[in-house]
């Protein structure tokens, strides 16, 4: 039966108390984490959100009333207890900050008991997630899902403290805003005031704190909600927590060094590592050249190799099909693979069809320096031997080839790269490397819509000497965006946006998009704009990635504590859900059952 708290307050968490209290009296609260019945004695491990402290239960101290009731005790069952700090009398547990000391119960209170739970509270356990979500209220107890949420808690508070030193001012934007489909798709919020009119839920804050910029507010930060409608992974959530920020009178230089210095005060302050400053840059055009990917993982080699001019003239067709059709070939070197079965080949093989590859070419070297290849006999010896060379292939590697167009050669090989250095144990989630990736592509070319969209959003500056080729050749001009990249993940990236009334319009013919249409969809902006608008810039970044991250978890949904699943549902409360029909009405929304014909 559970008791009143009533005269009772908790002096202590469990491991606030140390070896300098012993003798002290205190009063800690908390949920048992396990029971050991010794007979004489019962130990309990009281656990709350900073840790384990090991309960002493003796009928000398305690009373027989209280010792019978700690023989109730049961796992998940709430306490309270009064009791003397004392030296641990058994075997000192070195795994335990508090695992020197015990308390010595005085008065047990039994808060409220507990059903048995339908799994165990324990750190890295093997229940599925889906049970574990459903039951997150449990899942929240366990002491490495409790230390990633209160790390994302200290990297929230520890970057406003940081940006407010900086001069930025916390400024919230609305949450029910207008709808402007260009990218990911809407949340929608019907109006029972307006029929027929929706607001949308934001996907970034980004209009709003350009507006600010014009308003004079020189310092814009944000712990921003943002919501998108999208397909999901492992990193994605349909509403999801930005960083976000943005800077006048800046350029791209500035807003990297204030984000360098708060990434390595981050880093010191939550997990004692040093980023070394500045981070490394790299284009894009380079990225992609090297690691096949705008997002690459420096924490290994396996760099990609353009053979194209090697095997430019040999009869194997896949190599020659792909470089007449304007592609290239391109390989990388798995060192120490060679031998590596065929049936795990194969499953590479599969796994680049994935990303889009019609197939994989190889060559296996062996250890005495020959090879078995899938292409050997249509290429000279000279041929093989100057491709293995241009692959600085040796004795035990493995050469793997692309062959397409360069967008697929590179999806193809960069996932790729990432899946051996996996399989080969390369990955240290302690080895944290940053690069800054900057000078991507302004536009991207959609096969869906036959026009080109842009790669980050409309209101991104052109590099300035490409300027000439946004009516001429958009495909080559270079955007002032960058994206800052962790151990392969992108945690955050941004731009100098456009503040020149001439380019922007420019930017919007590029983009297919009339003044009409410009005017409709982002209107209440160029308005602002018509006022005086400063040079300004801006960053993004992923809260949830980056503490996944930092917490060295490979999911976001470790870091947040009411995650959904791949399906965009709610495991725990079940929504999305049906709502009632007068709800509906009064929202002048009717539901229509899809028709199918028989």
């Amino acid at each position: 039966m559970a008791e009143s708290m009533v005269g009772l307050k908790r002096s202590h968490r469990c491991t606030e108390v140390s070896s300098a209290d012993i003798g002290k009296k205190v009063t800690v609260m908390g949920w048992v984490a396990k029971r050991r019945n010794l007979g004489s004695l019962i130990f309990v491990d009281l656990r709350d959100r900073s840790g384990i402290l090991q309960i002493l239960f003796d009928e000398n101290i305690i009373g027989k009333e209280g010792f019978d009731k700690a023989y109730t005790l049961r796992n998940e069952f709430v306490i309270a207890v009064e009791g003397e700090v004392i030296k641990r009398s058994g075997a000192v547990n070195e795994n335990l900050k508090t695992g020197d000391i015990e308390i010595a119960a005085k008065t047990l209170r039994i808060l409220s008991e507990s059903e048995t739970p339908p799994f165990p509270i324990e750190e890295n356990i093997q229940t599925k997630e889906d049970i574990r979500l459903k039951y997150r209220c449990l899942d929240l107890r366990r002491p490495d899902i409790q230390s990633n949420i209160i790390m994302r808690s200290k990297v929230a508070t520890l970057t406003r403290a940081f940006l407010a030193n900086e001069g930025f001012l916390e400024i919230e934007t609305p949450m029910l805003t207008k709808s402007t489909p260009e990218g990911a798709r809407d949340y929608l919020v019907p109006s029972r005031i307006h029929p027929g009119k929706f607001y949308a839920l934001p996907q970034s804050p980004q209009l709003f704190k350009q507006m600010l910029m014009c308003s004079g507010y020189d310092r814009y930060m944000q712990i921003a909600r943002c919501f998108r409608d999208e397909d999901l992974r492992a990193d994605r959530q349909p509403e999801f927590t930005q960083i976000d920020m943005e800077l006048s009178f800046v350029d791209v230089d500035d807003v990297i060094d204030v984000n360098e210095r708060l990434l390595a005060y981050l880093f010191k302050e939550v997990l004692d590592v040093d980023v070394k400053l500045p981070i490394q840059r790299m284009t894009w055009q380079e990225a992609m050249d090297r690691f096949g990917s705008d997002k690459p993982d420096l924490r290994f080699g396996m760099e990609l190799q353009n053979v194209s001019d090697i095997v430019k003239d040999c009869g194997f067709g896949v190599f020659t099909g792909a470089l007449e059709n304007g592609g290239s070939v391109r390989g990388i070197n798995a060192k120490g693979q060679g031998s590596m079965p065929r049936k795990k080949i194969d499953a590479l093989v599969d796994f680049a069809k994935g990303y889009g590859a019609k197939g994989l070419a190889y060559i296996a070297i062996h250890e005495d320096g020959s090879y078995k290849s899938s292409f050997a006999k249509f290429m000279t010896e000279d041929q093989m031997n100057a491709l293995v060379k241009a692959m600085d292939g040796e004795a035990g590697d493995l050469l793997l080839f692309a062959a397409d167009r360069n967008k697929i050669v590179w999806n193809v090989l960069g996932a790729l790269r990432v899946e051996l250095a996996n399989q080969m144990g390369l990955l240290d989630k302690s080895d944290y490397k940053f690069l800054w990736v900057t000078e991507f592509p302004q536009f991207e070319w959609s096969d869906e819509e036959e026009r080109y969209v842009a790669m980050h959003h409309p209101f991104t500056m052109p590099m300035d000497e490409d300027l000439d080729m946004l009516e001429t050749n958009p495909g080559a001009v270079r955007a002032k965006a960058y994206d800052i990249v962790l151990n392969g993940t992108e945690i955050g990236g941004g731009s100098v946006r456009i503040h020149q009334a001439d380019v922007q319009s420019r930017m919007f013919k590029a983009l297919g998009l009339t003044d009409e249409v410009a005017n409709e969809k982002f209107g209440f902006l160029l308005d602002a704009f018509k006022y005086g608008v400063p040079p300004h810039a801006g960053l993004a970044y992923g809260l949830d990635r980056l503490v996944m991250l930092m917490a060295k978890r490979d999911s976001i949904r470790d870091v947040i504590a009411f995650p959904k699943v791949k399906d965009a549902t709610c495991l725990l409360t079940n929504a999305p859900d049906v709502v009632d029909a007068k709800q509906l009405d009064e929202l002048s929304i009717k539901i229509e059952e899809e028709k199918t014909e028989e």
